[in-house]
């Protein structure tokens, strides 16, 4: 008997022959497609769409546990996936099952009719179909690539648009200076929809922002302007124009910059009109939010007890300038008893200079490792891994010492050799990294 994972393993192929692997940035075929679906795109249920160079994931988990909280039902929509394609797809709060992925990716196929699309929107297709089927209260979507022309900005004016920190990634689709990505990103700004923008590092990122939501009439809150998060013994205060501070817990992903990101996950449910969403509610979702890969503790798992030395096992899929200072805030502010090492992969698409000299003044040492195959034919596009030895020359060149290592489990016996051992070792460079890693460590 077939089952669904045979199903979605089948599909899975057929699509992914289907699809043109290079990243092609329109909207030109995604409006057939769901023409061809059925026009899903239109039957979402209240809509919180997301772009950002760094901080969507973390915001969209925040978004989804704050709502959670108030009881409702959330769907979302990320990527990359980190070990399974499912994890893409969340309906009502859980990973969409084998047997429904196969489903809607089977009538996707059909729909797409042979016609050339890309893997990325095939997969959000998908996404739709499945959203517009399974009665939910609001959905969450992140953008994959850019915001204008990405497939998910193919919807109808959301309920609310959000805008995390904008960095230099991707400037080979978005241009090579800070206006012309945040253009990108601002295309997700509708006439009329509010948007919240996080705290940026960029003033001229801010400028395209506040312009784009002027040009739409869109009603915009602007950190900096009309909002500001700050650190408290135990938690963080939301100052925002015209109203009292409010007060909430320590937010569950570690790391001071989130702050922001739970702050602004705050301000885009006060903006959902239709559900109620108590401070409570607020307040419990930034307390248990989860996002795996993102300055995630290993606790437990063969990698972990496979250590030779007492040591504590972090994760982060960081791979920019702008992830890097935040890594570097949290190690500044989180001192361990003793020295941190680095264990670090990339994607060749990756500029590991700046991300390693940002991190090299407070780490003691690095261990380079290719990210395995099969996790870096995750990433869109083909892009390939850079070679743990050509990592190794660039660390050295920002100042990091930097030795090649031949596996992930090579890297980690060999930094528990040092004298003295790392009181903590960082894994990151890369979310394809750490998914590698989360599968190895089951």
């Amino acid at each position: 008997m077939t089952t669904g994972s045979d199903r979605l393993s089948a599909v899975l192929g057929r699509i992914a022959a289907l699809a043109t692997r290079r990243i092609d940035l329109t909207l030109d075929r995604m409006g057939p497609l769901l023409v061809r679906l059925g026009a899903p795109h239109r039957r979402l249920p209240p809509v919180v769409h997301i772009a950002g160079t760094n901080g969507k994931g973390s915001t969209q988990a925040f978004v989804g546990a704050i709502l959670g909280a108030a009881g409702c039902r959330v769907h979302s929509f990320t990527s990359p996936y980190l070990i399974r394609f499912n994890e893409q797809i969340r309906l009502a709060g859980q990973v969409i099952d084998d047997g429904a992925l196969a489903t809607v990716l089977e009538r996707v196929e059909a729909a797409a009719g042979g016609q050339p699309a890309t893997l990325f929107e095939l997969t959000t297709a998908a996404a739709f179909l499945a959203f517009a089927e399974t009665p939910a209260d609001a959905a969450v979507l992140e953008v994959g690539l850019g915001g204008r022309d990405d497939a998910t900005n193919a919807i109808p004016p959301p309920a609310v648009a959000a805008i995390t920190r904008i960095s230099f990634d991707h400037m080979d689709f978005l241009g090579g200076d800070i206006a012309s990505i945040a253009g990108h990103k601002a295309g997700i700004i509708k006439p009329g929809t509010p948007v919240v923008v996080g705290p940026q590092s960029h003033p001229e990122a801010t400028a395209v922002f506040v312009d784009a939501a002027a040009a739409a009439g869109a009603p915009a809150s602007v950190a900096g302007r009309d909002w500001s998060a700050h650190p408290t013994d135990t938690g963080f205060i939301l100052r925002e124009k015209g109203r009292p501070d409010r007060a909430f817990p320590t937010p569950a992903l570690p790391g001071a910059h989130q702050i922001g990101n739970a702050a602004q996950a705050v301000l885009i449910a006060d903006r959902l009109q239709g559900l109620t969403v108590s401070e409570t509610a607020k307040a419990a979702g930034i307390a248990q939010a989860v996002w795996p890969g993102r300055l995630h503790r290993l606790r437990r798992g063969p990698l972990v007890d496979g250590l030779a030395c007492e040591t504590a096992l972090w994760l982060d899929g960081g791979h920019n300038d702008s992830a890097a200072a935040a890594l570097a805030g949290w190690l500044g502010g989180d001192p361990a008893d003793g020295p941190t090492d680095l264990v670090v992969g990339m994607l060749e698409s990756k500029d590991p200079r700046a991300f390693l000299a940002i991190l090299a003044p407070h780490v003691r040492t690095a261990r380079t490792v290719i990210i395995p195959p099969a996790a870096a034919a995750r990433a869109p596009g083909g892009r390939a891994a850079r070679t743990a030895s050509e990592i190794a020359e660039t660390a050295g060149r920002a100042g990091l010492t930097a030795t090649a290592a031949a596996s992930i489990d090579a890297a980690l016996t060999d930094l528990c050799r040092l004298t003295p051992p790392p009181a903590r070792i960082l894994i990151t460079g890369s979310l394809f990294l750490a998914g590698a890693v989360l599968e190895r460590n089951g």
